[in-house]
């Protein structure tokens, strides 16, 4: 039986399909009509040369060409690390700028691909790892193809091509069948948070009302409390201490409306269920000249607005994680390791796809936060390093898995029950956090380096042997941009905004009711809103 056929009449019912004019003509006709399809293969490589080669190749003069004087290429593994800012991923993509169009560029202008192969990677093999996505980071990952290496100071030739945000750690001989892709046997992730991501909601905000409430309806109140012993009082110290006084020397006429436009900032945020490119026709309506009077007014409202933001600010970047809240993180983190259901860490998945099913064999927390900024230590930010070493990732899965541990912990949640109920069938809806952090650690090749590499006498493809450099590179290329980007853009800040004022129950199952207190929400968080971005951390 003919497999596909559609309809009653086999090919002759077909005849008036344009696929199949071949059947209303003859065959010398047919081929005068239509171009060889090798013919428009070509075409189309010269339309793609012409039309969108920049960021993929660069093409020579063909006297430059064939004056080349032609050396060996071997297969080799090359080791990189980059700081994704400014950059469009790590995939080449048309004239996009992007870490393997300036890496590619690099190679030709150093000499390790020949100009007859410079137009092309695929002529020269070319292949990645790890795919990475826009702004997202990467400490160590691996690109292999065909390089000329005979000149030993390449690596050096190579990093002298390149902005400071894309360095080659090493490249390495390997046997002619090594495609790194396929050779990657697992991946290690780093995501930065700061500290303060775990500090609980502030008491005027909506979670933290549900949560005090959810509490006693539970007859939890002595377990919820325990659960934020080493918190407790913060926010009323520093309401106290540092929001009281500004409040106090704030005009009586504005005081209370400072406060309102305040929480009103947090509201709108959480107001956001759209992504940010949706626009709204809306009638423009001319209003009456202000008076001076009103001007001041406002002028004065706004300062003071911000002088309380700044404080709010400030609170959160002095504040010092306690032992035992990196402790109540560990212990969050270590649910994820064995063989778990991820289709609610992830989208358009269901618990009975088997794809959904993924290995995590550890995920860590640095108990020594690091500190991040300029000036004393006091002034510095505090950011806890979180270290996931698993066989492969799907779609927002990380930053899904750390949004979860992120709500659980600084909710003073019972995590364990919670957590193992996520990787049922029930529904969770998991906010992902903010990209920003986001870096790849390193891929591990252990097979090959304990098999081919071994019985063919090619060095093992490792990236401890460059810790020293990677680990400068990650303080001064990563780090430094990560917070400075936290410092100007307020990502994590506005993410927590959102959720602590986000009025409705899809995350209440972070209260004693459990995913109980889920039940009758009545519309879609941010993430599942039309807001997704692309891309993953696969």
């Amino acid at each position: 039986m003919r497999h596909g056929s559609r309809g009653g009449g086999g090919r002759g019912g077909r005849n008036d399909n344009k696929r199949h004019k071949k059947g209303d003509m003859g065959r010398g006709e047919y081929f005068d009509t239509n171009p060889d399809r090798r013919q428009k293969n070509t075409d189309a490589q010269e339309r793609r040369l012409r039309d969108g080669a920049q960021g993929q190749g660069i093409i020579f003069p063909k006297e430059e060409i064939e004056a080349e004087q032609r050396r060996p290429k071997h297969k080799v593994a090359v080791m990189i690390g980059y700081s994704g800012t400014g950059y469009k991923g790590m995939q080449i993509s048309g004239s996009e700028k992007t870490i393997e169009g300036d890496l590619f560029e690099a190679f030709v202008r150093a000499g390790a691909i020949s100009k007859a192969n410079a137009e092309d990677p695929k002529k020269s093999s070319f292949v990645r790892c790890a795919r990475t996505d826009k702004g997202v980071h990467a400490a160590g990952n691996m690109i292999s193809l065909k390089l000329i290496v005979e000149d030993e100071n390449i690596v050096e030739k190579i990093n002298a091509e390149l902005s400071s945000q894309i360095r080659v750690w090493g490249i390495e001989r390997t046997i002619g069948s090594f495609s790194c892709y396929q050779a990657c046997d697992s991946r290690w992730y780093e995501y930065l948070i700061p500290s303060h991501a775990f500090l609980p909601p502030h008491p005027s905000g909506w979670l933290a009302k549900q949560l005090e409430a959810l509490a006693d309806q539970a007859d939890d109140r002595a377990g919820y409390e325990s659960r934020q012993e080493e918190v407790k009082g913060f926010w009323e110290k520093v309401d106290e201490e540092h929001i009281k006084p500004i409040l106090d020397s704030i005009d009586e006429d504005i005081r209370w409306d400072v406060v309102k436009a305040l929480q009103g900032e947090e509201e709108a945020s959480a107001k956001v269920v759209q992504s940010e490119d949706t626009e709204q026709k809306t009638t423009t309506v001319a209003k009456p000249q202000a008076t001076p009077e009103e001007i001041d007014r406002t002028q004065r409202l706004r300062a003071a607005t911000r002088r309380l933001r700044n404080a709010y600010t400030a609170a959160k970047r002095h504040y010092r994680i306690p032992t035992r809240r990196i402790e109540r993180i560990q212990d969050a983190l270590s649910q994820y390791v064995g063989t778990r259901n991820y289709h609610n860490y992830t989208i358009q998945k269901t618990y009975k796809d088997p794809s959904a099913k993924r290995h995590i064999k550890s995920f860590t927390v640095n108990p020594k936060p690091i500190l991040i900024g300029e000036g004393p230590d006091e002034e510095k930010s505090e950011w806890l390093s979180l270290k996931v070493h698993g066989q492969s990732f799907m779609m927002h899965q990380i930053r899904k898995m750390v949004g979860m541990v992120t709500l659980l912990v600084r909710s003073g949640s019972n995590i364990r029950p919670t957590m193992l109920d996520s990787f049922s069938e029930n529904r969770y809806s998991i906010p992902k956090v903010p990209g920003l952090g986001l870096l790849l650690e390193r891929p591990v090749f252990d097979t090959y380096n304990n098999l081919s590499a071994t019985k063919h006498g090619r060095e093992k493809l490792i990236f401890s042997k460059y810790d020293k450099d990677l680990e400068a590179f990650k303080e001064r290329e990563i780090y430094q941009r990560i917070f400075r980007e936290e410092e100007e853009r307020n990502e994590f800040g506005r993410f927590f905004s959102h959720i602590d004022n986000f009025k409705d129950g899809y995350f209440l199952y972070v209260t004693s009711m459990g995913l109980e207190a889920t039940k009758g929400s009545s519309r879609k968080p941010l993430e599942e809103s039309g807001g997704e971005e692309s891309g993953g951390e696969n």
